[in-house]
């Protein structure tokens, strides 16, 4: 039964669970998603340090220099009143310090050096940034590249999180060429190459795009891909040629998805084989990358720990008309709160997508006024 495009969209949040936790070592977590919140393991700065290059001194001036003191460097014992150590930014400065005094405020003749400098100055105190046990970043907190960068600065070697899911794509299509100017009743394939970007915007790991021919075998063959979501294009439909359906029934997959009310994009599926995902995509280029945007992102944040984001909303300039029954996608460009189809957007043509920020979401019986707004990669 053909399922409303909203429900449809949503469905992978209610009946898939995430991909188990793993503890990767922490430069490995890229992309992941923290399954446990990321807590301080240690203070930050770790100890009192020098926040400018110059001296660290303890009490009035002039100070005696008994000391040199690099990042790295451990000072030798303790600062007295009257006395000095030459410190670098970032060292960490000796008990008893005050102050640091800059270079630029100092004046100094052999190894004694003056000048002003208030209370308190210019000194890192252990832990004034980030106390220790501090939560940083909470559950569900996808790691980035500067999440990395906190992790490992906050002392963890290993983190706990939900892998990046590993997703296959399967291009089906007898009429497919990869390459050159196509013959007498070929195209050139357009899914392909689409595909791996997407996969990875998404925050999935591609494990490879697989060309198969239009045949049962070859379809059930690469359904056993090693991957948590096997793609297939092309052979979603009812059509003589269109295998996907019948391969999974005589697989015993659940079907969760057959069919989603929506133009472009009507044949799309999704369905469970075993420990594996299956979404099924319509082989013209603008009704996968409908489908992708329906079911697979979604599928991939559910399997990733990672909510769906709400739609944004915007009003509309330029013609757009709903349909009846079915969601309509409208490739727009998005400018001030505005979105303006980009036109060019029948199911077989990418042209208009290529050139659009969103996809409109227009739903059956629209008021004409605003449209949710479905991202699309960045230009």
């Amino acid at each position: 039964m053909t399922m409303d495009w909203s429900a449809a969209r949503h469905l992978p949040h209610s009946s898939v669970a995430p991909l188990p936790v793993v503890t990767p070592r922490t430069n490995d977590a890229l992309g992941a998603t923290l399954a446990t919140p990321l807590t301080a393991r240690l203070a930050h700065p770790p100890h009192d340090t020098a926040a400018m290059d110059g001296y660290a001194v303890t009490g009035q001036a002039p100070w005696q220099v008994v000391d040199r003191v690099m990042a790295g460097q451990v000072p030798r014992g303790p600062l007295g009143a009257g006395q000095a150590v030459e410190i670098a930014t970032g060292a960490m400065v000796p008990d008893g310090t005050d102050s640091v005094l800059p270079y630029e405020h100092a004046t100094r003749s052999g190894d004694v050096v003056k000048g002003t400098v208030p209370s308190g100055r210019h000194v890192r105190r252990s832990g004034e940034e980030v106390p220790a046990g501090t939560e940083l970043a909470p559950v569900g907190t996808r790691v980035t590249p500067t999440v990395l960068a906190l992790a490992a600065s906050a002392g963890h070697d290993t983190i706990a999180v939900h892998p990046r899911p590993r997703v296959a794509v399967v291009v089906t299509g007898d009429e497919l060429v990869h390459e050159g100017i196509p013959g007498s009743g070929r195209i050139r394939d357009a899914i392909g190459p689409m595909m791996p970007g997407l996969v990875t915007w998404m925050g999935a790991e591609l494990t490879g795009v697989d060309h198969v021919p239009d045949t049962g075998d070859a379809l059930r063959s690469a359904l056993a891909a090693e991957a948590d979501v096997v793609v297939t294009t092309g052979a979603s439909s009812v059509g003589a040629r269109d295998q996907l359906p019948r391969v999974l029934t005589e697989l015993s997959a659940e079907l969760l998805v057959n069919g989603v009310a929506c133009r472009p994009g009507h044949p799309q599926l999704l369905a469970r084989l075993g420990d594996r995902h299956v979404v099924g995509m319509p082989g013209n280029p603008l009704a996968a990358l409908v489908a992708a945007v329906t079911l697979l992102d979604p599928l991939v944040r559910a399997l990733a720990a990672r909510p769906i984001a709400p739609l944004a909303e915007a009003a509309v300039s330029g013609e757009v008309t709903s349909h009846e029954r079915m969601t309509r996608l409208v490739p727009v460009e998005v400018e001030a709160g505005w979105a303006s189809p980009v036109g060019r957007d029948r199911p077989g043509m990418i042209w208009g997508a290529a050139l659009a920020d969103a996809l409109a979401v227009v739903p059956p019986g629209w008021d004409g006024r605003r449209v949710g707004l479905l991202p699309l990669p960045p230009r």
